[in-house]
């Protein structure tokens, strides 16, 4: 329905793995045009009521550069229909600036240079840790020159799965925030994929989600398919 345009976006997972919503929503609704990778963010809302967009926690195990470059684009793209403020993109890593040198920090700076490319009207910084991204006085301390993103960050790039997914979880369950989705990011239309384990609430909290992603239809009006093998 979805690749005819009988509907607007779909929600999928209650009843599937992740693996079998990307294949369908590639092979079906396809990816957009200069998208190569698939990937994926959380909508996050801390105990105080602070909105974050995480990213990727639920897709790309190790991407490289490129890859991460993309997915922070492409996260700011879903930040910028949700948020009541601009995209403020940090690329998270174990180091501030050149605090500690190691390859994979070599991979988070170079996919800061290539979203910053990519994306040149968006606020982006790496590599930084994440007090150093989201804690004012920590940028403060850390950075000679703090910017537009340090200490303010909305956007948070993990550098691979484990972080991103651990992050979210540990945010979710002891920080008590709020975490929707999972978005999947790259197709050609809205994707969620929710939780096989998903409660009603979830799922509506979801469907509000892919309203608002889908753009001049985001005020409730866009037409939703929800998949499940149980109807």
């Amino acid at each position: 329905m979805v690749a005819a345009g009988e509907a607007d976006a779909l929600l999928a997972g209650a009843t599937s793995r992740t693996s079998e919503v990307i294949l369908a929503a590639e092979t079906i609704i396809g990816r957009r045009a200069g998208v190569a990778t698939t990937s994926s963010f959380f909508l996050v809302e801390t105990a105080d009521g602070r909105p974050f967009v995480f990213a990727d926690c639920a897709v790309n195990v190790e991407p490289d550069a490129a890859e991460l470059a993309s997915i922070g684009v492409l996260a700011a793209e879903g930040a910028r229909a949700l948020l009541d403020t601009p995209p403020r993109v940090a690329f998270l890593s174990c180091s501030t600036k050149g605090s500690a040198e190691h390859p994979r920090i070599d991979r988070v700076r170079e996919a800061t240079t290539i979203a910053r490319r990519l994306a040149p009207g968006v606020a982006i910084d790496g590599e930084l840790q994440a007090d150093a991204a989201i804690d004012g006085m920590a940028a403060r301390h850390k950075l000679a020159a703090v910017g537009p993103v340090a200490g303010q960050a909305n956007v948070l790039i993990f550098p691979d799965l484990d972080a991103g997914n651990i992050a979210y979880k540990l945010v979710r369950d002891l920080g008590r925030a709020t975490a929707i989705g999972v978005v999947l990011q790259g197709f050609r239309r809205p994707v969620i994929d929710v939780s096989r384990g998903a409660d009603p609430m979830e799922i509506e909290s979801s469907l509000v989600l892919l309203a608002a992603l889908c753009g001049p239809q985001g005020d409730g009006c866009a037409s939703v398919v929800a998949s499940s093998h149980r109807g």
